[in-house]
C-alpha cells in the first residue's frame, strides 16, 4: 500500500510504502500524484519512505516504478529514500549514479534529516 504524506511543499511528492505495494497502488495513488505535481512544477522532488511492515512490490509495481522514472527523466530535482530494507539500500548504492538528479539514502533514524534535505533549496 502507498500512502501520500502531508506537510511537504507542493513540489515534493512524499509517500510511505507499507505491506505489499501493487501496480494498483501506483495507478491509483503514486502516478496521479506525480502527474499532478508535474502540471504545477517544472521539476519535482520525491520523498520515499518504507514502513517497518513493508514487504515488497509485485511485478506490476516494479514495472510502473521504472516507467514513472524513465518517462520524466529531466523533471526530477531530488530524491530522498528513507529505508532499512537491505535490497533497496543495495540498489540505491549500486544504481543511484544513473539517476539524473541528486539522490540520498537515509536510515529511519534520520527521518528528520531526510525531510529537511528534501525541502531545502538546491
Amino acid at each position: 500500500m502507498i500512502e501520500i504524506l502531508k506537510n511537504f511543499p507542493d513540489n515534493v511528492v512524499a509517500l510511505s510504502c507499507e505491506g505489499q505495494v501493487t501496480k494498483e497502488d501506483y495507478d491509483r495513488i503514486l502516478v496521479p500524484a506525480v502527474l499532478e505535481a508535474l502540471k504545477r512544477h517544472d521539476k519535482i522532488r520525491l520523498f520515499y519512505k518504507t514502513s517497518a511492515n513493508f514487504t515488497g512490490y509485485d511485478a506490476g509495481a516494479i514495472w510502473e516504478d521504472l516507467k514513472i522514472g524513465v518517462e520524466h527523466p529531466t523533471r526530477w530535482e531530488r530524491v530522498a529514500v528513507v529505508t532499512e530494507v537491505d535490497w533497496i539500500v543495495q540498489m540505491m548504492r549500486l544504481f543511484s549514479f544513473l539517476m539524473p538528479c541528486p539522490t540520498k539514502l537515509f536510515p529511519p533514524s534520520e527521518l528528520a534529516q531526510a525531510h529537511s534535505w528534501i525541502i531545502t533549496a538546491s
